[in-house]
């Protein structure tokens, strides 16, 4: 045999070595160096090579989230490209979708992780007290982490909308598309359906709350009752017309 195919075959042995022993732990330090402390895995078993835990979202100040729990097992072939390539499960789902874990950072394809619609307030405080329910769907194309950058773009879908503050419900149907290029995430909303018509723009920061600028509309027959809610959170400009300002 070549000798440097016999050192290409050790290398790889002694790669798939340490993976298989190395313990899980090591993907939480991963994950909080390319998201900021964003994103954490507690409560890790397992190697590598194959394990679970719970992915937790942290809110700005990374003192409160939500969890999800992971369970994830690596694909052999990408060693030889340098990256350590996972097929990662959440809450149990029959599909998969890939992460790859390089020197560069974190990246992401093809994901839809469903959430609570609390997870609204980890992004923007603001909203946290307002008791907001629904079916929220995070579809992600592609994200790409690394440590203060961020590439991709994903598309949140928030479905039968609600709060705890009005009798109103649904608000509606949302759709947030969020896209990010470098040190920033640009964010564009827009109203599916419904009586609460929501559109504006918004941007992220990373170390910094989200800040987002945007308008609401209410028709007469829900003007009354949805007014109070309004009032929470934006300026009411008469006639059922309100402006958001979020940060």
């Amino acid at each position: 045999m070549n000798p440097w195919r016999l050192i290409g075959v050790g290398l790889a042995a002694y790669a798939l070595g340490l993976i298989a022993t190395a313990p899980a732990t090591l993907i939480d330090a991963q994950l909080e160096q390319a998201s900021a402390g964003g994103l954490r895995l507690a409560e890790a078993s397992g190697t590598l090579w194959s394990g679970t835990g719970q992915l937790e979202i942290r809110d700005a100040n990374r003192a409160s989230g939500i969890a999800k729990s992971m369970s994830w097992r690596i694909r052999p072939a990408y060693l030889l490209l340098g990256k350590l390539r996972c097929e990662v499960t959440l809450d149990h789902a029959l599909r998969h979708f890939p992460v790859t874990i390089s020197v560069a950072g974190i990246e992401i394809a093809d994901a839809d992780i469903n959430l609570p619609a609390a997870a609204l307030g980890l992004g923007v405080p603001k909203l946290a007290a307002l008791g907001l329910s629904g079916d929220m769907l995070l579809h992600i194309a592609r994200l790409a982490m690394s440590r203060g950058s961020v590439q991709g773009n994903a598309t949140l879908q928030w479905h039968a909308a609600a709060s705890a503050f009005t009798q109103v419900s649904p608000l509606g149907d949302y759709e947030l598309r969020l896209e990010g290029s470098g040190t920033a995430v640009q964010a564009s909303l827009r109203t599916l359906q419904g009586p609460l018509q929501l559109d504006g723009q918004g941007s992220w920061t990373s170390g910094r709350n989200p800040v987002f600028q945007g308008n609401a509309r209410v028709a007469p027959p829900q003007r009354q009752q949805l007014t109070p809610l309004l009032r929470m959170f934006a300026i009411d400009r008469g006639d059922g017309r309100f402006e958001l300002i979020l940060k």
